[in-house]
C-alpha cells in the first residue's frame, strides 16, 4: 500500500473512559484492563493521498467508489437502499448511527414493495460513521445495521472524525476513495461516474402497478425509489407502467396507453442516458402535448432533452434539510435531496424557466416550460426519508394529467436575492439571580459564532455573563 497522510486509529482507552468515536468496546476483565475497539482495523483512502483510520462493522471486504456525505440525522435504511447512491462510499455526518437497527425486509405494502425500504437491496459501496451503536432498540427492528451490511457484502467503518472528513470534501470537492481492511489485499481506486450507473439499477422489463386504473402514467426507471411508486400508484390511484431507462417510446407508440410521462431519480452523470433522452425528446414534440414531470435525475434529463446543459457540482447536495425557493411565490421549502449534478440555469432555452432555486448555493432546483405542461424538481417531494412539504407537486402533475388543474407554468420567475446584513442586534437570556442554577445560553453563543463566520458584526445586549465568560470564540 502506498504511503499517505493518515489520521491515527483510535487508541485503547483506560477503563471507564468514554470515547467520542466508539459505540461499544470490550474489556479483558482485570483491574488494569483497557477498553478496546471492536472490529477489524481498516482505512479509508482518498485519491488525494490522505487517509482515515477506523474499525470495521460491516462485511470483511474492500470496496472503492466516490466519497459523498449525507447530513440527515435519521433514515439510513432508506438512504442505503436509494439507487441514487449507487457505487458511492457514504459518510453520515450525524455522530451516532445504528441505534434503531434495521426493519424487516419481508414486510410488504399493498403494492408488493418492501414497506420500509426504497429498493430491493443496498446500493452504496461502503459506509463511514463516527460512532456505531452495537446494540439497537426499535419496535420495528429485525436485525442490526452491522448484520444487514455484512449479509449484503458492504464494508463499513466507525471511529472516523466524519465532520472533519465532510469539511474536507466541502473544501476540496468530490473525491474518489476506497475502504480497505488492513488484513486484505489493496484494491485500485474507481470513479463510478465514468460508467452508466443508471443501466445498473434500472428495471430490465416493464412492470405495471395498480393495473386497471383510468389514469395511465409511464415512468422511466432510472433508479426510481419505491416511495415514488407509492405516491403515484397508491396515493393518486394511477396505473403506473415502469419501463427500463432505454425503453424506446417512439418505436413503441401503441404498446402502452399513457396520459402522462414521469422521469425518475437515479445515480451518476445524466449525459450517460442518451437512450432515455431520445424518448423524452419525442414526448416533448407531441401535439397536443402530454404532461411530463421529473424528479432529481429526471430534472437533469428533462433539461438536457430541452437543449440545456448540466454540470458536476463541487460536492453535491445530500440530506433532508436543503432549503429551496419557489420562484412563483418566493416561499422557502425544506427538501430532501441526493444528487451530484445540476442544471445550468443560464443554458435553458428561451421557452423554459427556472422553477425552484437552492437558497444555500443558488443551484437550480427545478424547471418548467412557459406554456406547455412540462416541469421538474431537483429535490425529492416523495421524501423517504425527510419532509413531504413539496408533495403537492404530485397533486399538480396528476391534476394536470386529468385536466383538473392548470399546468404549472411560469412566465416570469421572481428574482430572489438574500439580504447582505452587516450588523445584528442579539438579545441574550439575561443574568443569573442569587441561588439560581448556572444555565448557559447555548443557543445564543452558537448564534454569535455562526454570525462571526459570516463576517457579521453582532451586538449582544442583556447577556448571560456566564455564557460570555465560558464560551470560546464568541468574543
Amino acid at each position: 500500500k502506498r504511503k499517505s497522510k493518515e489520521t491515527p486509529a483510535p487508541k485503547a482507552l483506560p477503563k471507564r473512559a468514554i470515547s467520542p468515536m466508539c459505540g461499544s468496546m470490550e474489556s479483558s476483565g482485570s483491574s488494569s484492563e483497557v477498553l478496546t475497539f471492536r472490529g477489524d482495523p481498516c482505512t479509508l483512502y482518498l485519491d488525494d493521498e490522505t487517509s482515515f483510520r477506523g474499525y470495521s462493522f460491516g462485511a470483511k471486504t474492500c470496496k472503492a467508489g466516490e466519497v459523498v456525505f449525507n447530513t440527515s440525522m435519521v433514515g439510513y435504511p432508506e438512504a442505503l437502499t436509494d439507487p441514487s447512491y449507487r457505487a458511492q462510499i457514504l459518510i453520515l455526518t450525524f455522530p451516532l448511527v445504528g441505534n434503531y437497527g434495521v426493519p424487516d425486509e419481508s414486510i410488504l405494502d399493498e403494492l408488493g414493495l418492501p414497506k420500509y425500504f426504497e429498493s430491493d437491496k443496498i446500493h452504496i459501496a461502503g459506509l463511514v460513521v463516527s460512532e456505531y451503536s452495537w446494540t439497537h432498540s426499535h419496535w420495528a427492528a429485525k436485525r442490526s445495521l452491522s448484520d444487514w451490511l455484512t449479509a449484503a457484502g458492504i464494508p463499513a467503518m466507525y471511529g472516523v472524525d466524519t465532520r472533519m472528513l465532510t469539511k474536507k470534501i466541502r473544501e476540496t470537492g468530490a473525491l474518489c476513495g476506497k475502504i480497505e481492511i488492513d488484513s486484505l489485499e489493496s484494491i485500485p481506486f474507481d470513479d463510478p461516474n465514468k460508467r452508466n450507473l443508471v443501466a445498473e439499477v434500472s428495471t430490465k422489463e416493464p412492470v405495471v402497478y395498480n393495473k386497471g386504473a383510468s389514469t395511465k402514467i409511464i415512468a422511466y426507471d432510472c433508479g426510481m425509489k419505491y416511495n415514488i411508486i407509492r405516491y403515484l400508484a397508491r396515493e393518486h390511484n394511477v396505473e403506473l407502467t415502469v419501463v427500463p431507462f432505454d425503453y424506446d417510446l417512439e418505436a413503441n407508440p401503441s404498446k402502452f396507453v399513457w396520459d402522462g410521462l414521469f422521469l425518475s431519480n437515479g445515480p451518476g452523470d445524466p449525459a450517460m442516458c442518451a437512450a432515455t433522452m431520445k424518448s423524452i425528446k419525442h414526448a416533448l414534440s407531441l401535439d397536443p402535448p402530454k404532461p411530463i414531470f421529473g424528479i432529481c435525475l429526471g430534472n437533469q434529463l428533462l433539461a438536457l432533452s430541452a437543449g440545456a446543459k448540466t454540470y458536476k457540482m463541487k460536492y453535491g447536495n445530500r440530506g433532508m434539510n436543503q432549503p429551496c425557493i419557489d420562484l412563483r411565490t418566493s416561499r422557502c421549502y425544506i427538501t430532501p435531496q441526493n444528487h451530484g449534478f445540476a442544471v445550468d440555469t443560464d443554458s435553458l432555452p428561451a421557452d423554459w424557466r427556472p422553477l425552484f432555486l437552492n437558497a444555500n448555493d443558488k443551484s437550480n432546483e427545478g424547471i418548467t416550460h412557459s406554456s406547455k405542461p412540462f416541469f421538474s424538481a431537483q429535490f425529492h417531494p416523495e421524501a423517504a426519508g425527510g419532509p413531504t412539504d413539496t408533495s403537492f407537486l404530485f397533486d399538480k402533475f396528476i391534476g394536470t394529467v386529468r385536466g383538473e388543474v392548470q399546468p404549472l407554468n411560469l412566465l416570469n420567475p421572481m428574482h430572489y436575492d438574500t439580504n447582505l446584513y452587516k450588523k445584528v442586534l442579539l438579545v441574550g437570556s439575561g443574568g443569573l439571580s442569587i441561588g439560581q442554577a448556572g444555565e448557559f445560553d447555548y443557543s445564543g453563543s452558537q448564534c454569535i459564532k455562526a454570525l462571526k463566520e459570516e463576517g457579521i458584526e453582532t451586538i449582544l445586549i442583556n447577556p448571560n455573563i456566564a455564557t460570555v465568560q465560558t464560551s470560546r470564540r464568541i468574543r
